[in-house]
């Protein structure tokens, strides 16, 4: 497993929170995949949990101690996790880490929001097919974002997932404009967070 992080976003942002999220709303956001899982912690802080194919299905028991560790330790209100691939291949193998994590949340008592890949591209770069520099870019673009070690857009993508979860719950991190925030309206959102 190999953590790397955020480097920390500038100032071209007044609203952008790195620590602490506005009104103590704690969201964590999980790009969920095989040989690597992009995670954003409640504080802003994003890593990766990498796996190796020779480890097999143990892969998902990693995957699972550690988003385990990160719930125990920073008891988010909501989690968002990108939704599974609708025709993709590789929508069978994430649907077994999806089923590992979705448990690990429901036994941890964290309500999570299901977000498509087009929904979340949409938010963040106005597009729905966007690429990863694109999403990159637009974080960089809205609170000065970068990451390191982010060559499959793992942590980025995960980044965008908590900024989500912030902004539909009425404190955002960062200025959009309306329009890609109304694409927030198609998930279907927890309606109570335990506090």
């Amino acid at each position: 497993m190999t953590i790397s992080g955020l480097i920390e976003p500038g100032a071209l942002s007044p609203t952008a929170d790195l620590v602490t999220a506005p009104d103590g709303l704690r969201v964590i956001g999980l790009d969920l995949s095989l040989t690597s899982t992009g995670v954003a912690l409640p504080t802003g802080t994003t890593y990766r949990i990498r796996t190796r194919q020779k480890d097999g299905d143990r892969r998902l028991l990693v995957i699972r101690d550690r988003i385990r560790q990160d719930l125990a330790e920073h008891r988010p209100h909501v989690a968002v996790v990108e939704d599974l691939p609708r025709h993709a291949k590789g929508a069978g193998i994430t649907a077994m880490v999806q089923g590992v994590v979705r448990a690990e949340l429901v036994e941890a008592g964290v309500p999570y929001a299901l977000v498509v890949a087009a929904t979340l591209k949409s938010y963040a770069a106005d597009h729905g097919r966007a690429e990863k520099p694109a999403m990159a870019a637009a974080a960089f673009l809205a609170a000065g974002a970068e990451f390191t070690d982010d060559a499959g857009g793992d942590q980025c993508d995960a980044w965008w997932l908590r900024a989500t979860g912030h902004d539909h719950y009425g404190a955002p991190l960062f200025s959009l404009p309306e329009a890609q925030r109304a694409r927030l309206t198609k998930v279907n959102w927890p309606v109570e967070l335990p506090r």
